[in-house]
Parts: C-alpha cells; sequence; structure tokens
C-alpha cells in the first residue's frame, strides 16, 4: 500500500471515530433546565455539534472549546424549547385566518365582531369563526340564531364555543343543514331549544356535526396559510413541539405536503382523530428529521365543563336534570381503544367528568393486563376526577395530560357546575403528580392561549395572570416550578414517546431552545406569566426572533 492510501485510510478511520464537528457554543447564557431526577439544572453554555444536536452543556468555570463559532447572549436566560402535550395546530391556524371571537364580553360585543368581520369579507359563501364564551358575558346565555340573523342573515354563519364543544350557527346555516324542529338530537350531542322544541342555533358536541358538515373545506392554499400562521404564533411562544391532537387526514396530508417542502418548523407528534389512519409510518418512526411522527389515535368519552357535556358521576349542580353526555358505551370505547392499542399506536382518551374518566381508566386498566410493556395510556384533560380514582392512574401506567390554564379560566364556572363537595379532585396536580402517576403539561390550543408561561405560573400558583385569586384557588394542588417546567418538556416528551430526543438539552437531543427574557426562576407567579420570548431555535438554528421593537427587556 502507498503511503498515500495508507494516509487515505487513516484519515477516513479517524474521521469515523471521532466525534461529530462542534461548530456552534451558545455563551453567556443564564440556562435552566430540569434534570433527569426533576431537579433545576443550571448551566451557561451550549455546545452544538453540526448535526444540531446537544454536545454538551457547559458550566460557568468550565473551558470553552476552541474552533466553535461563539454566540454571545450576554446573560440571556436560555431554556429548553417549550412542549405543549395537547394542542390543536390547524384549529390555532384556523382561527388565525378566520372570524375571532375570543375574549368578548357579550352578545353586542360579539355582534360588533361579526358586523366588521362581514363588512370586510362580503365575497365569503360562509362565515365560520371561534371562541364564544358565555360565562365571560353578564348575562351568561348561549348566543342564539337570532342574535346572528340580526347582524347577518345572507350567509350562513358558524362560530365555535372557545372550548370547540359546541357551535351557534344562524339561521341561514340551519337551512343548508336541514336542522329542523323535527331534527333529533344525535347520540353524544345536544341540540339546544326553545321552549317550543325549536332549535335556538346552538349545537352541544357531536350535534356539531350536523352543521359542519355542510361547511366548505378550506382550500390547498387556506390550509398552508393556517399552518403557517399557527407556526408562527407557537414559535413566538417559544413552543417548539406539540401533542397534536385529533388529526384528520386532511391535517396529515397538509404535514407531509409542508414536509416534503421543507416547510415544518414545529416538532409536530400526531394523534388520528378516532381510529388509525392507513398507509401512515410505524408509530416509531420519525419524519423529516424528527419533525412529524403519527403517534397515537384520540378518543372521545365526553364533552367539555362549560357546555355542560362533562359527564358526572351525579347531576350538574346548577343543572340537576342532566349528568352531561356519555359519548360511548363501556364495550365501545373498549373495542375503539383496544383497534388502536392492537395495531401498536398510543391511545389518548379525552376525559372531563369524573364518570368519563372512571370509564377511560377502567378501559385501561383492561388494555394494560392485555398489552403488558410500556404503552402510555394517556388521558387528555382529566379534570374532574373522584378522589377515590386518583390512586388507579400509577399503577396502570396512565399519563395525566392536563392543562394549567383550564383550572384559571374555568375555577368559577367548575364551583357552580360542582358544587364543593366534588372540587377535591378537580384539576388536581399535586395529587395526581404524588400518586406516581405521570403528569404532562399543555394549553388545548386554541381553546387557551397557546403561551406556556401562564400554564407555568397557573401551576405553580393556583392564580390568574393577575394574580387572582389572592392566595390560589384551591392553592393545595400547586406544583413546583421544576415540577411545572418538567410538565412543559420532559414529561411532555415522555407522555409522546419523545424523551430519547426532545424536552430537555441533554448531551444528543436536539437543540431546540428558547432565549427569554426574564429568568423564570426568580419571578413572581405574574411576572412569570408575562415572559416574552427573544429568539426560538430549532435544531441548533434561530427560526423566530422578537422584533428589534420588543426586544428590550421589560423594565424592573
Amino acid at each position: 500500500m502507498t503511503n498515500h492510501r495508507l494516509m487515505g485510510v487513516l484519515m477516513s478511520l479517524l474521521a469515523s471515530s471521532a466525534p461529530a464537528l462542534a461548530d456552534t457554543l451558545i455563551d453567556n447564557v443564564n440556562g435552566l433546565q430540569v434534570d433527569k431526577a426533576g431537579h433545576l439544572q443550571r448551566f451557561t453554555g451550549v455546545l452544538i455539534g453540526n448535526d444540531g444536536k446537544v454536545v454538551r452543556l457547559l458550566a460557568a468555570d468550565e473551558r470553552r472549546p476552541s474552533g466553535a463559532t461563539r454566540v454571545d447572549e450576554h446573560g440571556r436566560a436560555l431554556l429548553p424549547g417549550l412542549i405543549d402535550a395537547h394542542g390543536h395546530v390547524m384549529d390555532l391556524g384556523t382561527a388565525a385566518i378566520t372570524l375571532n371571537v375570543t375574549g368578548t364580553r357579550s352578545v353586542s360585543d360579539l355582534q360588533q365582531r361579526l358586523r366588521s368581520y362581514a363588512a370586510a369579507h362580503p365575497a365569503d359563501a360562509w362565515i365560520i369563526g371561534f371562541g364564544w364564551n358565555q360565562e365571560l358575558w353578564p348575562d351568561r346565555r348561549y348566543p342564539t340564531a337570532a342574535d346572528l340573523d340580526k347582524i347577518v342573515s345572507d350567509r350562513p354563519i358558524s362560530l365555535e364555543r372557545v372550548d370547540g364543544h359546541a357551535l351557534v350557527a344562524n339561521s341561514a346555516a340551519m337551512k343548508v343543514a336541514g336542522v329542523t324542529s323535527a331534527t333529533r338530537d344525535p347520540a353524544g350531542g345536544k341540540i339546544e331549544r326553545d321552549a317550543a322544541g325549536n332549535p335556538t342555533g346552538v349545537f352541544v358536541d357531536s350535534a356539531k356535526a350536523l352543521i359542519q358538515g355542510k361547511v366548505p373545506a378550506l382550500t390547498a392554499a387556506q390550509a398552508d396559510r393556517a399552518l403557517t400562521e399557527a407556526q408562527n404564533i407557537l414559535l413566538g411562544y417559544g413552543v417548539t413541539a406539540v401533542g397534536a391532537m385529533s388529526t384528520s387526514v386532511e391535517d396529515w396530508n397538509l404535514y407531509r405536503r409542508a414536509g416534503d417542502a421543507g416547510r415544518l418548523q414545529v416538532r409536530l407528534i400526531t394523534y388520528a382523530l378516532g381510529k388509525p389512519m392507513k398507509a401512515v409510518p410505524h408509530p416509531t418512526e420519525w419524519l423529516y428529521s424528527d419533525h412529524l411522527r403519527m403517534r397515537g389515535v384520540k378518543l372521545f368519552a365526553d364533552g367539555a365543563l362549560g357546555s355542560r357535556g362533562a359527564w358526572l358521576k351525579q347531576p350538574y349542580s346548577d343543572k340537576p336534570d342532566t349528568h352531561g353526555l356519555q359519548f360511548h358505551s363501556d364495550a365501545e370505547l373498549l373495542q375503539l381503544a383496544d383497534a388502536a392499542a392492537a395495531q401498536g399506536f398510543q391511545v389518548a382518551t379525552h376525559a372531563i367528568g369524573d364518570a368519563a374518566n372512571a370509564q377511560v381508566l377502567a378501559t385501561y386498566e383492561q388494555l394494560a393486563k392485555k398489552y403488558p410493556g410500556d404503552r402510555r395510556w394517556r388521558i387528555e384533560h382529566a379534570q374532574i376526577l373522584d378522589p377515590a380514582d386518583i390512586k388507579r392512574l400509577a399503577p396502570a401506567g396512565i399519563i395525566a395530560s392536563m392543562q394549567p390554564t383550564h383550572q384559571t379560566s374555568d375555577m368559577n364556572m367548575a364551583e357552580a357546575r360542582l358544587g364543593a363537595r366534588r372540587l377535591d379532585g378537580a384539576y388536581a396536580w399535586r395529587t395526581i403528580a404524588a400518586s406516581g402517576a405521570h403528569l404532562a403539561f399543555g394549553s388545548d390550543f386554541p381553546v387557551e392561549s397557546p403561551n406556556p408561561f401562564p400554564g407555568i405560573a397557573a401551576a405553580v400558583s393556583r392564580q390568574n395572570p393577575q394574580g387572582q385569586p389572592p392566595g390560589g384557588w384551591r392553592p393545595e394542588e400547586r406544583v413546583t416550578l421544576a415540577q411545572a417546567v418538567a410538565g412543559f418538556t420532559r414529561e411532555a416528551a415522555y407522555a409522546g414517546f419523545a424523551e430519547d430526543r426532545l424536552g430537555s438539552l441533554d448531551p444528543g437531543h436536539w437543540a431546540d431552545f428558547v432565549l427569554v427574557d426574564r429568568d423564570i426562576s426568580s419571578a413572581t407567579p405574574v411576572d412569570l406569566a408575562e415572559t416574552k420570548v427573544f429568539e426560538t431555535w430549532m435544531g441548533g438554528k434561530r427560526v423566530w426572533q422578537r422584533s428589534a421593537s420588543e426586544s428590550a427587556p421589560p423594565a424592573r
């Protein structure tokens, strides 16, 4: 062998055994993450390989490597990318490009927004929108078709409630759908009616399909725009990965199209709506450099508390003639969950009321015996649990996927709906964590804002962003800051079988992180909720940056 060939072989061997070239050092940061033991961990530098993954974290007194491109962050606070364990990506994007009635304070406020939107969009065949919440209105009554007809009567309208479990339609929409007084309530749904039995325009849970089945689908261009809007919103809040719930075939095809075009930025761990999809990769397979995965199936056991669709063991305190809505018999729910589990998909089931949670617990307990091993059954929301049922979570390997800002939004309503005697198992984060069950956090966006910082603040304080109520609502269920941050990072990654690559800045994980305007460990809950993101990085590359006019940290 010639010297030249020998040298070539030696160089090849050295190259194959050498570690990945560390090409970027994010330095001089006030870094904070939760370590594997659940403790807050500090660091001042992140060394990133040219593959976009973390090589190691550096302490202040550690020698910096030579040869890396150093980015001096001048003491800014740095956190791992936040993960929302439960969100609705296309609903967020669609809400951003249609009529937004979130935060309206009365029916007249909603009507004014509708009037302005209709004037600005005269060519729309349908007007669709999202976000009304009658619990914010003085009279707390549902809007009606008559309320909408006063503003727009010549075009069909469908406006979803903020929880996504009810909608209000105008008379034109009900005419298109063929809804009359003779239309029966579908299983798992309810048509609100007046004293004469005529539909008022409000459709709850599965009854929504009567109207939504007639709403034209988004065009390809509209869907692309909605996905772009959703990703921009999420990245602006520091959300780098999402448990994308209720994914339809159309959503999945859109994500694939975006991935093929290199337009997927947020990492999506998707859950198909109702049943496994055909012709999708195996649940363990990632696509587009770990940006997309079809991991599980999302089922529903009941509705929502705000529309009294949550299924309760005892009647509603403020409406004793109803227990809410049971979506499936025990046998039906078991059959649906078993069909998904048999194909290797993770099962995630929406359950809000204590009766629904008990049904899902019993279903998972049966499946855990049939499918031993690490299956990570998920209960989405787990809002109202019978305290006696909480101890059943951990033995069956069940994850409670919960949303802290639901508590701060719902606390007054929950007291009215349930009464004081049933609140012991309501939004019971600390009790669930103490039981040994895994606790993942999210927002259920667009039901709540996808901003994770009000969620972290609510988790540690049981207060809303204004610091109310004083001392917190049922403060015994507060969790520590480490638990709250873990809920939006390590535990959210665990909930999606992604802890081997996401949820922390451990070596070998993707260098997904955010730079923020304050050290959240020393912030009051009110200040923590106001945290702003300066920059969001994915795979060691900056993908979002706050504009220069907004980049200065708030005065202290």
